[in-house]
Formats: structure tokens, sequence, C-alpha cells
């Protein structure tokens, strides 16, 4: 009996034991763990960001002088703000905040030049743009409106558009780009410049921002003022259909594309001036030129590593053979939502048994998995991540042809080099940190830490030997060759060097994508919705963290955990700037990037 009692009293105790350990690890952290040390320009900065966004969204019309003019006043006034602050009277950390918002400023002053320079270098194509704006703009400014007066400017609007209209139309049918433009009554204007599909592009993205923004403001007095609604619903239809068909023509008849197929790729080169600005924006003190050759050394040693695996799986040193070996080895349909499951649970336990960095509880349990649209897998031909990881794999209703291109582009041993890439130790867990450590510095994110931060993972984890086989390097060395041809096409691109389709043939001949994936990665690369430095940021600011940790961790300066947990805590921000916070080093007042972060080998 006694025995019994015993045994019985310590399965109590420990499911005690238990319970408290479980209770310990989802417990709110300790408020030590919580409390950043707050830099002396933290409140500074947030109110820089919530003044900004209060005029953005007051001055809501892209491409408008009125909101240019404001915002270079505002910038301005910060500039004058910092300017009067004592600098040397600031910590590291504040000196650091000083830095990264002057850099800010002066860069968005930059880019409100770049848009100026843009519409005048469209103004013969798009005349009509300022005075649809300005009747946006007078309704913000609460000016009464004068309904005839609004009728008739729209009237001239639409003369406008036909001309510009009738001026494409000619030249193209003559083979030119663009021919004498005659105002209503006869009289000769200036002839229109030819347009070339580029400049067409960037046309139509104006067009359909400039639609937006002229359906709001017709909405805004529509029904509710009954003489607008007399005079101006008539003249407001025929502009709207006016516009429509302008950007329908520039679509098909200019750039080329066709109904029912998706539009060519034709991108927004940069150019090397204007790359040079945001390098130096983004502290990185080096040419494109320069960057194109570090990424083919980077190119080549993943070709010497392919060989040594090729080599092992029996293949000799046709690595494409073997790699199209490990493209077949793909999990059915409806099951690559457990593979990312296991995957990312794999990644963790490797991380955390090696005590690599901090990962809180809650963390490891919020994210979750999401699959994404055949319509998005145009753009996405991978997997995404963050707190939500969104899986690309086919569905049925997808061609043949691309169903397989999916799943072999999408194969476990591809799939394990990145699910640590988008989750933990990744974007996920660098989302779940910044948020809660020096929030104020999301206003200087950039994708060289954001993207830098989850490709040294890659890095990182190939020199710990996580690839447990050939087939697992091979899956990893391609996404390490892929962010190598990224820096290559890219900028290649923007420097007038290479087309959009021979940076697609770039991807499928020497990384070997899918040609379908290879599409896929070139549009989202051109398409606008990323930076031109974007696809750049992920392997730089890899070996910009490389460096950094060769500097304070291999000369025993921290341990991993204490290196990679303070990048974390300190924000995004440029890795410059990470490098002076934790070496406690200030920068100067008149900070220009000089840390040549390649030459740390």
């Amino acid at each position: 009996m006694l025995r019994r009692r015993l045994a019985c009293l310590l399965t109590a105790l420990g499911l005690i034991a238990s319970a408290a350990a479980a209770q310990a690890q989802n417990a709110a952290p300790a408020l030590a763990d919580v409390a950043a040390p707050p830099t002396a320009l933290r409140e500074l900065v947030a109110r820089y960001t919530s003044d900004r966004m209060a005029i953005g969204r007051r001055y809501n019309a892209e491409y408008s002088s009125a909101r240019r003019e404001r915002y270079r006043t505002f910038f301005r006034d910060w500039q004058a703000r910092l300017d009067a602050l004592d600098f040397e009277a600031l910590d590291t950390g504040g000196r650091v905040d000083h830095v990264l918002l002057r850099n800010r400023i002066g860069q968005e002053l930059r880019l409100l030049e770049r848009e100026e320079r843009l519409l005048q270098d469209l103004s013969a194509s798009l005349p009509f743009v300022t005075a649809l704006l300005a009747l946006h703009d007078a309704r913000r400014d609460l000016e009464p409106v004068k309904p005839a007066d609004a009728a008739a400017a729209l009237n001239r609007v639409r003369q406008q558009i036909d001309a510009a209209t009738s001026a494409i139309e000619a030249g193209l049918t003559a083979g030119r780009g663009g021919v004498e433009q005659k105002e209503k009554g006869g009289a000769a204007a200036p002839p229109l410049p030819a347009l070339s599909k580029i400049q067409a592009l960037r046309a139509t993205e104006v067009l359909t921002s400039v639609q937006r923004t002229f359906e709001t403001w017709f909405k805004f007095y529509d029904a509710y003022d009954p003489l607008f609604s007399w005079w101006v619903a008539a003249p407001y239809t025929r502009v709207d259909d006016g516009l429509k068909a302008y950007t329908k023509l520039l679509k098909e008849r200019v750039i080329g594309v066709r109904p029912g197929q998706d539009e060519p790729i034709i991108g927004n080169p940069l150019g090397r001036d204007a790359l040079l600005e945001d390098l130096a924006y983004e502290m990185i003190p080096y040419t494109p030129e320069e960057l194109i050759a570090i990424a083919e050394r980077e190119f080549a040693w993943c070709e010497r590593e392919l060989l040594k695996a090729s080599r092992e799986m029996g293949f000799g040193d046709d690595w494409r053979a073997a790699q199209e070996k490990v493209k077949t080895l793909y999990v059915e349909p409806g099951r690559q939502p457990d593979l990312i499951r296991d995957l990312a649970r794999e990644a963790i336990a490797f991380i955390e048994e090696r005590t690599l960095i901090t990962v809180p509880a809650l963390a490891k349990e919020v994210w979750r998995v999401e699959m994404m649209s055949p319509e998005r897998q145009k753009v996405n031909p991978f997997f995404l991540g963050g707190e939500v990881i969104q899986v690309s794999y086919p569905t049925d209703t997808m061609d043949h042809d691309d169903k397989l291109m999916s799943m072999r582009g999408n194969n476990p041993h591809f799939s394990r080099a990145t699910v640590q890439h988008e989750l933990i130790p990744g974007h996920h867990l660098q989302g779940f940190m910044t948020e809660r450590y020096n929030p104020h510095r999301r206003a200087f994110g950039t994708p060289f830490w954001t993207e830098g931060w989850a490709l040294w993972w890659e890095l990182y984890l190939w020199d710990l030997d996580f690839p447990r086989s050939p087939e697992d390097r091979i899956g990893m060395l391609f996404w390490r060759m892929h962010r190598a041809a990224r820096i290559v096409f890219s900028l290649s691109f923007h420097l007038g060097t290479m087309t959009p389709q021979e940076c697609i043939d770039m991807l499928v001949e020497r990384v070997g994508h899918e040609r379908a994936t290879a599409e896929g990665e070139v549009r989202r690369s051109f398409n606008g919705s990323y930076s031109p430095l974007y696809q750049v940021a992920y392997m730089m600011g890899g070996l910009q963290i490389r460096a950094l940790y060769r500097e304070l961790v291999d000369s025993g300066r921290m341990t991993p955990r204490e290196f990679h947990d303070r990048i974390l805590r300190n924000g995004p921000i440029p890795i410059e700037m990470v490098r002076a916070l934790l070496t406690d080093t200030p920068p100067a007042r008149e900070f220009r990037p000089s840390w040549r972060f390649d030459d740390v080998r």
C-alpha cells in the first residue's frame, strides 16, 4: 500500500513538474528581456515616421506636384531639425539613428527628383495628367467645386487624350513612334517623340495611378451634388473611357501585350548613376561592376561544390544530370504542406541544439502554412515566408507540364535548403523580433538586412554540415547559385547590358531553373514590386554578416548566440550600422559608407 501511495505521489509530482515546465516555456518573458535600452533619438524617429505617414495620407495622389512640394518641405524641415541637434552628445545608438535618419531623408529627396524627371520624360505622351491631378488637389484643399468649369476642363482633357491617341496610332501605322499632333482647329503641335516599350510601360503605370485618383475625385461629388452630376457625369465618362482606351493602345500596340497571355517582361532599367546613388543609400561602398565580379566568384565556388556532390551521386562531372535526378524526388500532390512542416521542425531543432540563437516559444508556436494561388505562382514559383509560409505547389487546374515543373522546382532537397530561410531563424523570427525590439528602426528597413540575414543562415548552416547528403547539398547549391545569378542579371539589366530574356536564359542554363520558374523569377524582379537592388541584397547582405561574424565570433569576442541575438534586437538597418552598434564604434556626423566587407577573408 505504501509503495503504491509513493508511486502515485511521484507520478503527481512529475505531472506538476511537467506542467510547471510547460507553463514556464509559454510564460511571458522577464521584463529585463523585454526592455531594450532606449536610444536618444527613438522618439524622434518615431515622430518622423508618424508625420511622414500623415502627410502621405493627406497628399495621396501619386505623381501630383502638390504632393512632391509638400514632401520636399517636410524633408527639408527635418534636415534642419537634425542639424540643430548636438550630435557629439549622442551615444553610439543615438548617432546611428541620426545617421540613418539623415540618410533616409536624403534618399527621399532623390526619389522625388526621379519622379519629376520621369514625368518630364513622359510629358509629351501624357499632357493631360497635370490637369486631372489638379482636380484632386483642389478637392483635398477643400476648394468649392465649380461644376461648369470642371466639365470644361474635362472636355479639354478628352481632346488631349484623343490627340495623343491619334498620334500614337498614326505613328505606328507609319512605322514610326510618333507623328505631328494637331490640336482641334488644325494648329500644329510639337511632334510626339517615339515611345520605347520601357517608356510605354512607365506611361501605363502613371495612367493606372491617375485613373484611380480621377475616379475617387468624381465619386466624392457625384450624386451628392446634383449640379455637379448634371454637368460632369457625361464628360467624366468620356475621359474615363479615353484613358482606358489609351492605356489599352499603349499596352497592346507598343508594349506588345496579347489578350489572354502573360504580359511581356519589360522592366524599368535604372541606369548606372541611379544604381550608385542607391548603393550609397544602402551603405554598400562598391560599384555595380565590383558586385558582379563578387557574384561571379561565388558562382564559381558553387560550380566546384556541385561537381563534388555530382561525383558522390555517381554522375561524374555532369552536375546537371545530378541536379535533374534531385528534381525528380518530389512528393506527391497534397503532401507538400507535410514536407514543409517537417523541414521547419528539423531546422529549429538543429539551431537550438547548437545554441546558435534565442528562439522564443511563442515564435515557434504561431507560424502557419497556407497554399498559394495558381495566379500568384506565376510570379512566385517557390514558397514565400514570414509568420505565414505560403506553399507553391500544383493545383488540379494547371496544365500537365506546369504541374511537373512546379513539383520539380519544389522538391524536398530544394525546399530543405530554404524553409529555414523563410521561417526560423529566417524571416519569421526576424519579423517577430523587430516588432518587439527597437521598432522605430523599421523606418530604415533594408533588404540587405532582411534578405541578407536569411541568406546568411544558408551560408552558415552549410558550414555547420546542415546538408546531410549530396542531394541536400545540390539543393542548397541551387539556391546559392540562384542568389549569385540574381546579382549578375539584375545589375546587368539595370546597367542596360542584359535583356529580360537573357536573364531568363541565364537562370535556365547556368543555374538549372525550369523555364517557367525562371520566367517567374525574372518577372518578379522587374515588375515594379521590388526595389532595383532587392535581388542584389540577398547574397551581399549575407556576405556582410559573414564578414562581421568572422570579425566578432571567430575572434572570440562574442558567442554565436550573442552575435545573432544582438543583430535581431538592434533592428532592420544597413549592416554597416549593425557593425557600428556591435563594436560600439560611433559613426561620424558626416558618415560615408566605407566598410569593404568582401576584403574580410
